[in-house]
């Protein structure tokens, strides 16, 4: 593989982070920016004219990953060479969430072809569900495929996030890429590194991922209850404070992280489903908890590959996380750095949710509130 990294300033343009004298025909850019700076034409035009035929793949963040560098409203280009590796890129427009099971289908049946490894999804993330998707992607796509990927973001203001595929730039659009051959190794994992709190409360009313009702009473009351004088700034206090989630059947250790209040219907939207009859609790964290779980999933997405050294990282973590890391936001991209070793790439986003199974033998799940790995080398 042969990597190239640029990124864009309003101030300074598209400069190089990272150069590659002989990458000469990538295959794949990976595009990850401010909402805002994805909008200015000229930002993705000189990107298509520098490299031809390359698949130009992103999407909108709260933040961007460059390196072990973490920033914001700057566009980050890391362009993608491989040897032995064919690659295939697809989309699909949602104007509705209840296309987004239909969505996955489409993708899997464009990208179903002999040799598909993997598929890495970007998704808008504030009118699709993210559950739903992977479901009908996960469903339709052959054994033994992995998944992986994440939703896009706007930084904390949850207004319109945006997924771009070869020059289009929209809203309510999935973008998909299929890797294809056997001399590729992937790693993948998710850890979030959260503590529960709090007693179980069943879920009696819910639609989809819009939470009415907890133990029979208003929901958005039971929460203001607990996070006390964190509620006069939700929605994005929310951030702190997602919910843990499990069914009666199958303790899957899911979290949501909440997205929207509405204070008329008392009800709460979350990042992913919130199943009637399910139970939640509430979490909590701490600086520590969430770099020591980076370094987890740092490691686990290295055992998957292998163990050696990984020549790229895409690392989507969560919007949330990085609300509460602060000034120490750097320190989880710095830890995982350090676990997978100088010679690895890293590239990546803050995501309003997290696509990757938790381990290898486990299915694919959209996630809240985790450090979510996709490691690639070829071989």
């Amino acid at each position: 593989m042969q990597i190239e990294q640029r990124q864009w300033t309003e101030s300074g343009g598209w400069s190089v982070v990272r150069a590659c004298a002989s990458l000469d025909s990538p295959q794949l850019v990976l595009v990850f920016g401010s909402r805002d700076a994805l909008q200015r034409p000229h930002v993705l035009d000189d990107l298509r004219e520098r490299y031809g035929a390359a698949h130009l793949v992103g999407c909108s963040t709260a933040g961007e990953i460059c390196g072990t560098a973490v920033q914001n409203e700057t566009v980050v280009a890391t362009a993608i060479q491989f040897e032995h590796t064919a690659v295939r890129a697809a989309w699909c427009a949602v104007d509705d969430p209840a296309e987004s099971e239909a969505a996955g289908e489409a993708l899997a049946a464009s990208l179903n072809a002999p040799g598909l490894t993997h598929v890495f999804i970007l998704s808008e993330a504030l009118r699709i569900h993210g559950s739903h998707l992977i479901r009908g992607l996960s469903r339709n796509l052959p054994p033994g495929v992995g998944i992986t990927g994440g939703m896009a973001g706007d930084g904390l203001a949850f207004v319109q996030t945006l997924v771009t595929l070869d020059g289009a730039v929209r809203d309510g659009m999935v973008a998909a890429v299929g890797f294809y051959g056997d001399r590729l190794s992937i790693g993948y994992a998710s850890v979030g590194g959260w503590k529960i709190f709090g007693p179980d409360r069943l879920v009696t009313r819910s639609e989809g991922n819009v939470l009415f009702e907890l133990d029979n009473q208003p929901a958005l009351d039971l929460y203001k209850n607990y996070i006390g004088p964190h509620a006069d700034a939700l929605p994005t206090s929310g951030a702190m404070f997602p919910l843990a989630l499990r069914t009666e059947y199958e303790d899957v250790g899911l979290v949501r992280t909440l997205m929207l209040v509405d204070e008329a219907a008392g009800s709460m939207t979350f990042a992913g489903d919130i199943p009637q009859g399910s139970y939640t609790r509430l979490m909590k964290t701490n600086t520590e908890h969430l770099i020591d779980a980076a370094a987890d999933a740092a490691s686990a997405a290295l055992e998957m590959g292998g163990g050696a050294a990984p020549e790229l990282a895409l690392l989507v973590s969560c919007a949330g996380r990085k609300m509460i890391l602060e000034q120490r936001t750097a320190e989880e991209v710095d830890t995982v750095h350090e676990i997978l070793g100088a010679g690895t790439v890293l590239a990546g986003f803050y995501a309003y949710g997290e696509i990757s199974p938790f381990t290898s033998s486990a299915r694919c799940e959209l996630h809240n509130q985790t450090m979510t790995l996709t490691t690639l080398s070829e071989r």
